[in-house]
């Protein structure tokens, strides 16, 4: 049976993957960006918990990465379309169906990375903070 920290970041790749973008998760990237972008889930760190002893809970703000990445002459905007449909995708949802307490993202900070021969990719890492409570720290 999966953690729910596990089934969490499931979720949150399963929402991630009905976007236009191709999304996977925890894959190196490949050689090739698809034209509509690309995102890579990224785990991340689940950090200290806070804790309550009745009844005892493990509180976690788990800071998971997206990493976003496009390429093409009209990568500003396909950048700004692709980190915009996360927002509202994660914004649909606060709870991921009720398996957290919430998610919240942050904002990428862009940059643009040359590759020899082709168009440069633009990319950023948006770190997503996945508020939940679990009884047990290795669940």
């Amino acid at each position: 049976m999966p953690t729910p920290r596990e089934t969490i970041l499931a979720a949150l790749h399963a929402r991630l993957s009905a976007l236009p973008a191709t999304a996977l998760r925890g894959d190196v990237l490949p050689e090739r960006v698809p034209a509509e972008g690309l995102l890579i889930l990224r785990d991340g760190e689940p950090g200290e918990p806070d804790v309550t002893l009745s009844p005892l809970a493990y509180h976690y703000q788990h800071r998971a990465g997206i990493e976003a990445v496009v390429q093409g002459a009209d990568r500003d905007a396909a950048f700004d379309t692709l980190t915009a449909s996360i927002g509202t995708a994660l914004a649909a949802d606060r709870t991921l169906g009720g398996l957290c307490d919430w998610v919240e993202a942050e904002a990428p900070r862009p940059v643009d990375l040359p590759v020899e021969g082709a168009v440069s990719l633009k990319a950023a890492v948006i770190p997503v903070v996945l508020h939940y409570s679990t009884a047990d720290p290795l669940t």
